[in-house]
C-alpha cells in the first residue's frame, strides 16, 4: 500500500511540475537557472521515497565556476536524489529522446538543457562544441554522466570521452560528483530507506591540457570517483547499522 501511495504522489508531482514548469519556462525559455530550480524541486522528493540526503560540497566548488561536473548515474531514482545537488547556473546534457517523455521531457528541454543524438556520431561530436560554447560564451557549468547510461548496480562503468573533451576544450576545471550506491536500497514498501550521500570532489584543473591528455584525465577521474563511492558506501552502511 505504501508503494502505491508513493508512486501516485511521484506521478502527480511529475505531471504538475511538468505542466506548471513548462508555463514558467515559456516566460523565460532556456534561462540559465531554470534547470537548477526544477532539478532542486525534483530533489526535494527524496523525502517521498524515504531517504535522507547528505550533500557535501567543498568551498572550492560552492558558488564558483563554470565547471564541468561529471557524476555517476545509477538508476531512475537519480532524478529524485542526485538532482538536488545541481548548482545554479548549470545545465545538463541528456539524450534527445528525453524530449518526448510526457510532461518531464518538455520541461527538460525548455529549461535549457542540451540534448544529444547518441545514434548520430557527427551530431554527438557537435554537442561537444555546443557545451564548450555554453561554458565560454554563456558562463554556464555543464553537468554530465560520463558513463553514458545507468549502471544498475554494476559499479562505476567505463567513461565516454565527451565530458572530458568539453572540459579541456573550454579550459575549465572538472568536478567529480559521487553518489553512494542506491541499487537495491530503495524499496517503496519500506518506510525508511536509509541515507544517500552525494559528495563533490575538489576541482581538477584542465588548463594547459590537450587531446593527448584526455585518456589520462579520464583514468585519474575514474579512479578517484571509484574510491570515493566505495568510501561513501561504507559511511552509509555504518549509519544504517548505528540506527538499528
Amino acid at each position: 500500500m505504501l508503494a502505491v501511495i508513493r508512486l501516485f504522489l511521484l506521478g502527480l508531482f511529475v505531471v504538475l511540475v511538468g505542466v506548471l514548469g513548462c508555463l514558467f519556462c515559456l516566460l523565460r525559455p532556456f534561462h540559465r537557472d531554470n534547470t537548477h530550480i526544477f532539478a532542486n524541486l525534483f530533489g526535494h522528493m527524496h523525502k517521498v521515497i524515504g531517504v535522507e540526503m547528505d550533500i557535501r560540497v567543498p568551498d572550492t566548488v560552492r558558488d564558483k565556476g563554470p565547471f564541468v561536473y561529471v557524476a555517476n548515474h545509477q538508476n531512475s531514482w537519480d532524478m529524485f536524489t542526485m538532482s538536488g545537488a545541481l548548482p545554479a547556473g548549470t545545465v545538463s546534457v541528456g539524450k534527445k529522446s528525453l524530449k518526448w517523455i510526457p510532461f518531464f521531457g518538455q520541461l527538460y528541454w525548455l529549461a535549457g538543457n542540451i540534448l544529444i543524438d547518441r545514434n548520430n556520431r557527427s551530431k554527438a561530436h557537435g554537442t561537444i562544441g555546443r557545451t564548450i560554447e555554453a561554458i565560454t560564451k554563456n558562463k554556464l557549468s555543464i553537468w554530465l554522466f560520463p558513463e553514458g547510461t545507468r549502471s544498475y548496480g554494476r559499479g562505476l562503468l567505463k567513461f565516454k570521452t565527451g565530458a572530458f573533451h568539453s572540459a579541456v576544450g573550454a579550459g575549465v576545471p572538472l568536478v567529480p560528483v559521487c553518489m553512494s550506491t542506491t541499487h537495491g536500497q530503495i524499496k517503496l514498501n519500506r518506510w525508511n530507506n536509509g541515507k544517500v550521500i552525494i559528495e563533490m570532489l575538489e576541482p581538477i584543473e584542465t588548463t594547459g591540457m590537450n587531446k593527448e591528455d584526455i585518456r589520462a584525465l579520464m583514468a585519474t577521474t575514474h579512479e578517484a570517483m571509484s574510491a570515493t563511492i566505495e568510501r561513501l558506501d561504507k559511511d552509509v552502511e555504518e549509519n544504517w547499522e548505528a540506527k538499528k
